[in-house]
């Protein structure tokens, strides 16, 4: 006879990683930085694409917006195929669906059909999403006292694929040059191929598959889960608040990350030093990973989405009051806009992660991105309307202030308190 836990941490914080989790962070990190590069294709051309085949910067946030929406749709799709299925279908479905897009734009730059560009962009975002749904498949068995780290393993895997990618615009525009391409759809070739091999890897290589492999040791009478499957106390407010924290850094890190290469433009930067600071951005959104999952299972999610806020501030004030002509001062305010991002994301997670049960994590999870994708979607719309309309500076500055919304935000929830980790 098992002796009664004396709180509800106690089991929980007890049980070890399953022996399948070293195995399934391995294939998803290998999935994770052939998706990388992928991912950042978009990032670093989309917008100015778009502002040349349209010949308007007002549009110039279009294709962000439009990624970001196939996103919203894709998580739906994504986390309702997991929540049925499994992780692995839903996944490897996700990065096909983002190779399919990432071909139609190539398909929609070399034809010059702006139509078929905005399907594809949309198409293309379900990538994205994906890329951020595989955070939660790290950690589906993990212990649960190593759950944001096991976050930050997938999401840190992103770096090398990511950073590799937009230093690549140029070598890749003379390659679309050569295939009688615009230069610009290069890096759509790339991400294509990234999105098709990350499929590929999951669909054959993610087994055991991690969600349906916790609801079966959940559901085991002889498995002392810990409450794993059980609604916790106080779960409306701190799913609320996981979310709020989530949304607010996307919106924040969208809206700025895509005016900066257009922002660049006009200031007499070519697209090659635009591609290195976005590179230098998207690598300070994954790399610090690590980071932000010690300092989120050793602190708390709370305090670090409370330094995720103070960052994002940093990084647009610095943006917004930097001479345009300084590459160095761009590449550090992008650099810190991705820090805030890694902050917040993996304190918003590990918030959400635990508080949904098993039962409908996948679902929720799904949800969740949703809500993520439309802020992106809303911040990287917005962002042309207003450069358009008052200029860049007023943007990022805005943008770091809006940041600061999670301070009374994590204020108003502080006497709820989460499951420990």
């Amino acid at each position: 006879m098992t002796t009664a836990p004396t709180g509800p941490a106690a089991p929980a914080d007890g049980l070890p990683a399953h022996p399948a989790q070293r195995r399934i962070l391995a294939v998803l990190v290998a999935a994770q930085i052939l998706s990388g590069a992928g991912l950042a294709a978009g990032i670093t051309v989309g917008a100015l694409l778009a502002q040349d085949m349209l010949g308007a910067t007002g549009l110039a946030g279009l294709p962000s917006a439009l990624f970001t929406l196939g996103s919203a749709a894709a998580a739906i799709t994504v986390g309702r195929l997991s929540q049925r299925s499994g992780r692995r279908p839903g996944l490897a479905a996700g990065y096909a669906a983002g190779a399919l897009g990432a071909l139609g734009v190539v398909a929609a730059a070399a034809w010059d059909v702006p139509a078929l560009l905005f399907t594809a962009l949309f198409v293309y975002g379900a990538g994205s999403a994906t890329n951020l749904q595989a955070r939660y498949a790290g950690a589906d068995l993990a212990a649960p006292a190593r759950r944001a780290r096991a976050v930050s393993t997938v999401l840190v895997a992103t770096t090398a694929g990511a950073v590799i990618g937009p230093n690549l615009v140029t070598p890749l525009g003379r390659l679309a040059e050569t295939l009688g391409i615009p230069p610009l759809a290069g890096p759509f070739l790339l991400a294509a191929a990234s999105y098709a091999a990350a499929a590929a890897v999951l669909a054959v290589f993610l087994r055991p598959d991690p969600l349906t492999t916790a609801r079966a040791l959940a559901a085991a009478p002889s498995t002392a889960n810990g409450g794993e499957d059980a609604p916790r106390p106080g779960a409306r407010p701190l799913l609320l608040l996981g979310v709020l924290i989530m949304v607010l850094v996307q919106l924040v890190m969208v809206a700025v990350m895509t005016m900066t290469p257009v922002h660049m433009g006009r200031h007499g930067h070519s697209v090659g030093a635009a591609g290195l600071v976005i590179a230098v951005h998207v690598g300070a959104m994954y790399l610090p990973s690590p980071l932000s999952g010690l300092l989120v299972d050793r602190y708390g999610p709370r305090l670090t989405a409370a330094l995720a806020g103070l960052t994002l501030l940093a990084a647009g004030l610095l943006a917004g009051l930097a001479p345009a002509d300084s590459l160095p001062l761009l590449a550090l305010a992008l650099g810190l806009l991705g820090l805030g991002w890694s902050f917040g994301l993996i304190a918003g997670t590990a918030i959400v992660t635990d508080t949904v049960p098993l039962a409908a994590r996948a679902r929720t999870q799904g949800l969740v991105d949703v809500a993520i994708a439309v802020a992106g979607a809303g911040g990287g719309l917005a962002s042309g309307l207003v450069v358009s309309a008052t200029g860049f500076p007023v943007l990022a500055v805005g943008g770091g202030l809006i940041a600061l919304a999670i301070m009374p935000a994590i204020a108003v929830t502080s006497r709820v308190r989460p499951r420990p980790h």
